[in-house]
């Protein structure tokens, strides 16, 4: 028995000094730990201290004024209109409820626009406050806060859920006061960490700027700054060519949204959207500022530095007067106007006009007026020149002469031809506007100074080779149409021009065979005469404009020139200035050009009765010029199967002046009116045009 308790007495022992042994050790390691915090503190704790309470510098991009676009003479044409604004840069990690309480302090000193709060912004607003937020958490059903599963949904789950219920269940009212808050909690909310929104830009009063400069410090973000706006000292004339920008609401438009971000955009900038705006946005964009944003450990912004000022957007420096540009708008409203009162714009869907210089392809001036056949009301529509196609009737026909002696089918001193009308089966006498058997023979001058269809339709029968007897079916080359359309394209007809505008669209060019895949020779005669393809007016200025300058054609262009802008905010040096490009040079010799040029000048100036614009006889300088007139039919987008819609007439014009030294080519188109008495309209815009032209630009 002494043996086991001596046993016993020796395990416990043991025990003992094996848990002494940990208790030593234990307080060794945090006599060591203490030690190593004592060291570390002593040696390094002003070092740490700082760290804690060092400050994050991060750099932020500023938006600067777009560039000036100016008219051919210096004139402004869309400026900048500078504007006091209230500004909000938003901090890093900002909680809701610290923007709310801000937004509260603000309109004590601001009123902002009322605008048109969203069910989601008044929801937003709502939930803003922390003890809202939870309230209406508590009032969820379980399966709209936890999952199936019963873990706690993601925040921004229950954060939805709790937004629809408040526009579901509660429909709150604002008071005006609550929907000023929302209104300018919106605006901040929807701010970009360190990016800087815009509260308030528009009529911001002196006394709003006064008493939230005293007040900064309590409004945390907040600044005053200004804003820009784009601003038209001459007008809206021409804005659907210049193009719009976007608010800075709408931000980036979608179809480029990723694009733009890629290259250094913000969500919320304003860009070009449409036409010069957005064809030119990374000239007129100018270079953004950089500013400095120092943030504490607490993510607050403490303040800003502007490193660098930004640099204004280039100007534009474009073709087009704007004192012209004006005349050619007046003529073409009051002419149309006119005819509206006459009864003759009844189908009619608007009036279109432009002018170049024949020589370098600068466009002078473009109109345009859009008419709703329903109310009656026109509108702008200057866009419809490259963005429109017609069927422009005789006007064609100097470019079927050129074709047809360039195809050798007659030459500048053999170009007598029969003036029978064509008779097919089945099919109305296909003849001039003058009566069948008015005249036997016909040479090209005389068919251009009268217009003669006939002629143009036995053009065509010689180059497709054709075996014509009267009232039986004709034959031709199959490959007429691609032949004829192949001498038309040399002068752009149907054909994208190039001009610098987005938008423009190509001709519309009739189908070539029939529902069995027969050629519709038929179709290539209307073709000669202008009767069947469609054009733009643009296509139809650049081709008589190479008819004008002897046989180039000239890509067509708005912007002359480009200037950076100085410091100061004025025009500095030339980056770029346009030349003059040639697209192709028709392949005429000057002697089958002589040919349509007296025709074209017999048109107006010549003295045979049925010559079709002597309208313009007796101006100073001369005109030579081409009428036109093409059979239609109106369209009724609500009734567009109607089997008999109503017969309607397009008349048309293309001209150049001075005729020995062209300075200015001319297009004019009134679609669809309903009397051929109508042309008289057209002609007088053509003349005022001429007349303007050279009022402003003397006649040397």
């Amino acid at each position: 028995m002494m043996r086991r308790r001596n046993k016993t007495k020796s395990k416990k022992s043991h025990l003992r000094f094996r848990l002494n042994l940990l208790f030593f050790i234990a307080f060794l390691l945090l006599a060591i730990l203490v030690a190593q915090l004592g060291y570390l503190q002593i040696v390094y704790g002003d070092r740490f201290e700082t760290e804690i309470e060092s400050t994050d510098k991060t750099v932020v991009s500023g938006n600067v004024p777009r560039g000036m676009i100016y008219d051919s003479q210096g004139r402004t044409l869309v400026g900048n209109q500078a504007e006091n604004a209230i500004t909000y840069t938003k901090s890093i990690s900002i909680k809701s409820g610290e923007m709310l309480v801000t937004a509260q302090k603000l309109t004590k000193y601001l009123t902002v626009p009322d605008d048109k709060l969203q069910k989601q912004d008044i929801a937003d607003y709502y939930l803003a406050n922390t003890d809202h937020y939870k309230a209406v958490l508590k009032k969820l059903p379980r399966s709209q806060r936890y999952s199936a599963s019963g873990d706690n949904l993601a925040e921004s789950k229950l954060y939805h859920n709790a937004s629809q219920y408040v526009i579901k269940k509660m429909k709150l009212k604002l008071t005006a006061d609550q929907k000023q808050v929302a209104l300018i909690y919106s605006k901040m909310s929807a701010a970009f960490q360190l990016s800087t929104v815009y509260i308030k830009d528009d009529k911001v009063t002196q006394t709003e700027i006064a008493e939230i400069g005293e007040h900064l410090s309590e409004l945390p973000g907040i600044g005053v700054g200004t804003n820009w706006t784009r601003d038209y000292p001459n007008g809206n004339s021409i804005s659907s060519i210049l193009g719009t920008v976007t608010t800075e609401k709408q931000g980036l438009p979608a179809d480029t949204l990723n694009e733009m971000l890629a290259t250094g955009y913000s969500r919320n900038d304003r860009v070009g959207n449409s036409y010069l705006e957005k064809e030119y946005e990374s000239i007129l964009r100018g270079t953004k500022s950089q500013k400095q944003v120092t943030v504490n450990n607490n993510n607050q912004v403490l303040n800003e530095v502007t490193e660098y000022a930004g640099t204004k957007g280039s100007n534009l420096n474009l073709t087009i007067d704007s004192a012209y540009q004006t005349k050619v708008e007046q003529a073409l409203n009051s002419n149309y106007t006119a005819a509206k009162k006459a009864g003759a714009t009844g189908y009619s869907d608007g009036a279109y006009a432009v002018a170049m210089n024949p020589k370098t392809g600068a466009i002078l001036a473009m109109a345009g007026l859009q008419n709703n056949t329903k109310t009656g009301k026109t509108t702008d529509d200057a866009l419809g020149v490259i963005n429109r196609t017609f069927v422009m009737g005789s006007i064609v026909k100097p470019a079927m002469v050129l074709g047809a002696m360039m195809d050798g089918v007659i030459t500048p001193n053999s170009n007598t031809l029969p003036d029978d009308a064509i008779y097919l089966p089945s099919t109305p006498i296909k003849k001039s506007w003058y009566p069948a058997g008015t005249f036997s023979t016909m040479t090209a001058k005389r068919a251009l100074e009268i217009s003669s269809n006939t002629y143009m339709m036995h053009l065509a029968l010689l180059e497709g080779n054709a075996k014509y007897t009267p009232k039986s079916y004709i034959k031709m080359d199959s490959d007429i149409f691609s032949k004829m359309r192949g001498y038309f394209e040399q002068f752009g007809l149907g054909y994208k021009t190039g001009v610098d505008l987005p938008g423009e669209v190509d001709g519309f060019l009739g189908s070539t065979t029939n529902e069995y895949n027969q050629v519709k020779y038929g179709s290539a005669l209307d073709l000669s005469f202008g009767n069947y393809d469609a054009y733009t007016l643009m296509q139809v200025a650049q081709y008589v404009s190479t008819v004008a300058n002897g046989g180039y054609r000239m890509e067509p262009y708005l912007v002359n020139s480009i200037q950076k802008t100085t410091t100061s905010g004025q025009k500095g040096a030339v980056i770029y200035q346009h030349d003059p490009v040639v697209l192709n040079q028709v392949a005429f010799t000057s002697a089958q050009l002589a040919v349509v040029k007296e025709g074209m000048n017999a048109v107006v100036n010549g003295t045979d009765s049925y010559g079709t614009g002597h309208t313009l006889a007796g101006l100073n300088p001369k005109v030579a010029g081409k009428t036109g007139t093409a059979q239609s039919f109106y369209y009724d987008q609500d009734n567009p199967t109607n089997p008999d819609p109503p017969e309607t007439i397009t008349h048309s014009f293309v001209g150049y002046a001075p005729v020995d030294n062209p300075k200015i080519a001319i297009a004019v188109v009134f679609p669809n009116f309903t009397t051929s008495s109508a042309s008289s309209y057209l002609m007088n815009t053509a003349k005022q045009m001429f007349t303007d032209y050279f009022k402003i630009n003397g006649n040397n």
